[in-house]
């Protein structure tokens, strides 16, 4: 990787490239620490160290957002309305007969999808940042602090609707930063900015581990939450990089004088075909119950409950819960992002078969059978590897938000593995150097 970068730099366009990067996210970092209007910086500030380690519901949207969320900062809402709306979008096509039109048009029907992501993007960003508001006005956001009250001092309604329009316009020129960086940088923008926002908790992070343990001043917590970090990279490449290939011939055709087709090739199905969107809906959708309890105010029996087995990331039920989402989810979002009989289909279409599987209904269920067979130990990969700041919480008094786990580590090491490969596709396209050599 650190060869790839390298060489990078001596070619002068992708120096530039590379160069433009860095400053956008310069300028992406800065916006993360500029207040909006109407907050009290000291109170929050104060309220910010109070929360430290125990930042609650609102850990997981931090993070994405680089710390900025809790800091209620321009860039607070980050890059998780886009994040969302994207999803949304992507399940959508698989109901509406219309976006599925349109993914099928090619270039064109992208574009247009990708204008209605931008849309829905802005609406989440309104909604969000009206609820982060009303939440920061209530006192809710850091609960148990002294000042959460005092964080909004003036609550005139013309204050609210400046402080929703500063997040909303925030969250519009992150989306622009990261379409600069996927047309004139390096690799996909918004993955980069999503590597930046979780990277950027990392310090902190592990600097909190050292200064709460009590063995050798903290060094030897320390030590051990590196090297296990190292372990967990390892095993999140070596499977993120696992798939498996089914083979593909194609018929030769004769069409006038000259002859088609009569290539082989192979359809790679990753053992981790969904990536980490199953972990984001397993934690979007458990903290739901605790939302409506903190919001509520109820002491009733069912509060008491879901706060005590929901809300509380080292119960067991929430463990188990959790694991379980995560598994139904990583089968949920494979079904409906790779269609074995589309597959088929075009196959058949321009004389593709898979040796010793005939063409059309056959192939469908084969490729049905190798996914669901691939999916399993994936979905098992990633509830475990989610599981791991549990286990930290128990084993170093880390926080929920454990720097090596779950959706850190596996959003860092795709990201970085994509952009590399960005890299060096690009580095191979300038120093092409034939087969003569």
């Amino acid at each position: 990787m650190l060869t790839a970068f390298a060489r990078a730099f001596k070619t002068p366009d992708l120096r530039k490239k590379l160069l433009f990067t860095l400053g956008i996210i310069v300028v992406y970092r800065l916006g993360t620490h500029i207040p909006i209007p109407g907050v009290d910086y000291k109170n929050v500030q104060e309220c910010v160290d109070q929360a430290s380690g125990n930042q609650g519901l609102f850990g997981l949207v931090n993070m994405f957002s680089g710390g900025a969320l809790l800091q209620i900062t321009v860039f607070a809402l980050g890059i998780m309305p886009y994040i969302t709306a994207s999803i949304i979008l992507q399940l959508l096509t698989v109901v509406i007969p219309r976006l599925e039109a349109l993914k099928k048009e090619g270039q064109a029907g992208t574009a247009k999808i990708t204008q209605y992501t931008r849309y829905l993007t802005i609406a989440l960003a309104i909604l969000q940042g009206t609820g982060l508001v009303a939440t920061a006005r209530s006192g809710a956001l850091f609960s148990g602090c002294t000042v959460a009250g005092q964080i909004v001092p003036d609550q005139a309604i013309f204050t609210t609707i400046v402080m929703v329009i500063t997040m909303t316009a925030g969250t519009a020129v992150v989306m622009w930063l990261g379409e600069l960086i996927t047309d004139r940088g390096i690799g996909n923008g918004m993955s980069i900015l999503m590597f930046i926002s979780i990277a950027a908790t990392f310090p902190s992070a592990l600097w909190a581990i050292k200064k709460q343990g009590d063995l050798a001043g903290g060094w030897i917590e320390f030590g051990t939450v590196i090297a296990v970090g190292l372990v967990m990279v390892g095993l999140v490449v070596f499977v993120e990089q696992a798939q498996r290939r089914i083979p593909v011939q194609y018929a030769k055709r004769m069409i006038g004088r000259r002859s088609y087709g009569g290539t082989s090739t192979y359809i790679p199905l990753k053992v981790n075909q969904a990536g980490v969107i199953p972990v984001i809906f397993a934690s979007s959708l458990l903290y739901i119950p605790a939302l409506i309890v903190q919001f509520s105010n109820s002491t009733s029996g069912w509060a008491t409950w879901i706060t005590k087995n929901l809300a509380d990331t080292a119960a067991t039920p929430h463990i188990i819960l959790y694991f379980f989402l995560i598994v139904f989810f990583a089968f949920f979002y494979v079904a409906i992002s790779f269609n074995p009989e589309e597959v088929a289909d075009n196959m058949k279409k321009y004389g593709g078969f898979i040796p010793g599987i005939r063409a059309g209904r056959p192939t469908a269920e084969y490729l049905s059978y190798v996914l669901n067979r691939i999916t399993w130990p994936g979905s098992l990969y990633l509830g475990l590897i989610a599981l791991v700041p549990t286990m930290a919480l128990a084993g170093f008094g880390a926080n929920q938000n454990f720097p090596f786990g779950g959706t850190s580590i596996l959003i860092i090491v795709g990201v970085g593995l994509e952009t590399v490969k960005q890299i060096e596709s690009q580095l191979q396209q300038r120093n092409y150097e034939g087969f003569l050599r």
